[in-house]
């Protein structure tokens, strides 16, 4: 397997508005330090992959409002593989751009995509099925995913069905469900022949662009007329943005293909896509409450995740169970973590009914 082969794209486009009032409009989540880590969520991206894809070969696309927010994060990435998407219009658009641009460069090449804003924690195991994965695609027309063992009836995720046949190390898909409903999730996680989707993507540049041809056939004939890396693609990229359809790689592609392949991985993974997922993953006090600021007291409180934008600033918390407190410079949350999934909500009623663009 020549590394010179593989790349990867990070994809970090999205607002995050669960994460609110953290995560903002200017400032999303992947830009973040949700953990507290010292690092945000894009540049732990970068640091996992980066181990084992060489730097000059890792491209991050993301919306046209965010590349120079990127450049400034990632300044070890050349500025010409940050790549701004003119409108947010899901994923599958996004990776038929990225595999057009990439196989212009090198049509070998063989693509890792992970999403910016994901948590891994077993990062040796992560390297090994990568590695993995990117020796079965170079060598074979298969669309690869990694597969998480679920731990609970989640509606949030994709769940694969795989057909398990001795124990290999990697399986063919049967089937790929799209955030099912709650009754669902339950019938998938008591059969115990499903995964969670990841979101993280393996395949060959020449497999995945057969797969539009076939799936996605509009789409990919949009793409075909541009001058990819060189002065007209911007605005070839922006003529085309507008006209295509509005579809996640999984509806357009993953669902319908028949050589999609899943390596169960356990990466002590996680998607934060909520406050409650953020607190799971977080140091807590002797009273189970998350804090990340040496000045806030709390009494009679547990079970809290309590987020200071100003770490000088004192708090005392009193009283609460089971509470988000996130306290930024423009704006105040506290909600009841079981709530967290109404953050969205919240956010859309400031905007409509107090005008609260501002605070977005």
């Amino acid at each position: 397997m020549s590394k010179s082969n593989n790349y990867c794209v990070i994809m970090a486009g999205g607002v995050g508005s669960r994460f609110w009032p953290l995560s903002t409009q200017k400032y999303p989540k992947q830009f973040q330090d949700i953990l507290g880590t010292g690092r945000t969520m894009i540049q732990q991206t970068y640091d996992r992959i980066s181990q084992i894809i060489p730097a000059g070969n890792i491209y991050v696309i993301t919306n046209k409002e965010y590349v120079a927010l990127t450049e400034q994060q990632l300044p070890e990435l050349n500025p010409e593989n940050i790549v701004g998407e003119p409108m947010m219009k899901n994923t599958a658009v996004c990776n038929l751009y990225m595999a057009k641009k990439i196989a212009d460069i090198n049509p070998d090449a063989t693509i890792i995509v992970l999403p910016a804003d994901h948590l891994i924690l077993k990062e040796n195991i992560f390297h090994r099925k990568v590695e993995l994965a990117l020796d079965i695609a170079e060598k074979n027309d298969y669309l690869i995913t990694l597969g998480i063992t679920p731990t609970r009836p989640d509606t949030g995720f994709g769940y694969i069905q795989f057909v398990d046949k001795n124990k290999a190390e990697y399986f063919k898909v049967k089937t790929f469900t799209e955030k099912p409903d709650l009754e669902i999730a339950q019938t998938f996680l008591e059969s115990g022949d499903f995964l969670w989707n990841a979101g993280i993507f393996i395949w060959n540049v020449k497999s995945i662009l057969s797969a539009f041809n076939l799936y996605l056939e509009d789409m990919s004939q949009q793409f075909d007329g541009c001058e990819y890396n060189g002065a007209g693609e911007e605005s070839c990229i922006e003529g085309i943005y507008p006209k295509v359809s509005r579809i996640s790689i999984d509806n357009g592609i993953l669902e319908k293909a028949a050589n999609v392949y899943v390596i169960p991985a356990d990466l002590g993974w996680s998607d934060l896509g909520t406050w409650t997922s953020v607190y799971e993953n977080a140091h807590k006090n002797t009273d189970k409450d998350a804090v990340n600021s040496r000045h806030i007291l709390t009494y009679n409180s547990k079970g809290n995740m309590i987020r200071l934008k100003n770490k000088n600033k004192a708090a005392i918390i009193d009283g609460l169970k089971n509470y988000i407190v996130v306290d930024t410079e423009k704006a105040l949350l506290i909600c009841p973590r079981d709530n967290d999934q109404l953050i969205k909500e919240y956010v859309q009623d400031l905007k409509t009914l107090k005008k609260g663009d501002k605070f977005l």
